[in-house]
């Protein structure tokens, strides 16, 4: 059975799926990840989301304020041996509702040209390519950028 929990960057197990997020990502883009580490410190963040199986932690996602409207998708992670079975889903579906909840009218995120899974996901979601925004720009090489319209 999987259980969901919503809770802060502090949680033990957000920072351990974290360490294996990070770990896929330097895998997939070597040293031009830590041009993109830079983008992806979360902390003080009362916005985190952790998916459970009877075996400890499974997957994770977060959201922040990008503007007035709009919050950002941060984070979103699935242990490789639990992908393709609604993880990634389930993570997406609890943060919308988070984020209507607290008053966001739009989603946005990045996510990186290596990761067709993610793409595949965002896009089943309802989520639409955009052009990259903020630091982003000028690394369409690398970034691909979408946007969901929620409320």
């Amino acid at each position: 059975m999987k259980t969901l929990k919503r809770t802060n960057s502090d949680d033990k197990d957000f920072k351990a799926l974290i360490a294996q997020l990070d770990k896929d990502l330097s895998g997939r883009y070597g040293i031009k990840q830590l041009e993109y580490d830079q983008y992806n410190v979360i902390e003080n963040l009362e916005t985190v989301v952790v998916v459970y199986n009877d075996n400890g932690p499974i997957g994770c996602g977060c959201f922040k304020k990008f503007d007035n409207h709009t919050a950002e998708i941060k984070r979103m992670f699935v242990s490789a041996n639990e992908r393709g079975k609604g993880i990634g889903a389930m993570i997406m579906i609890e943060l919308e509702k988070w984020t209507v909840e607290s008053g966001f009218k739009n989603l946005v995120l990045e996510t990186g040209t290596e990761q067709p899974e993610a793409v595949h996901l965002y896009k089943k979601q309802g989520f639409n390519i955009i052009p990259c925004y903020g630091p982003y720009i000028g690394n369409e090489e690398f970034s691909i950028c979408m946007k969901k319209i929620i409320n």
